[in-house]
């Protein structure tokens, strides 16, 4: 067996389409993944799974029906199953997503911004 680090920089340096997210490791049935937004996302929920981002670079508003979270650069915030939500970076910002194989970055919604799932990087 090879053992190697996942630089995130060097991963991030490898693309640059936005909300798009890529994977980068996987542990059982979860996966890593790395993704660069700017603006507004789709209003959206996820009904099966809880969704975690972690801000490496920039600032992320997470808004809900009921309120809204930002997140700075090194914080993280745990979105739990079923809770509509619409993410929103003014300038662009770099996050890990972590979530089950599979999930569909906009939930059971399909638009423009609906990605190809399990892009690996």
């Amino acid at each position: 067996m090879e053992y190697k680090t996942i630089n995130l920089q060097e991963k991030l340096s490898k693309f640059q389409d936005q909300w798009s997210p890529k994977v980068i490791a996987e542990m059982n049935d979860y996966q890593f993944k790395l993704v660069k937004v700017q603006g507004d996302f789709v209003w959206h929920k996820h009904e099966h799974t809880d969704e975690v981002f972690i801000v490496l670079e920039g600032n992320l508003i997470i808004e809900f029906r009921d309120g809204k979270v930002t997140l700075n650069e090194g914080e993280m915030f745990v979105i739990p199953k079923n809770i509509e939500h619409k993410p929103y970076a003014e300038e662009e910002c770099n996050i890990m997503l972590v979530e089950p194989k599979g999930v569909v970055n906009t939930g059971q919604e399909r638009t423009e911004q609906t990605a190809e799932n399990d892009v690996w990087i």
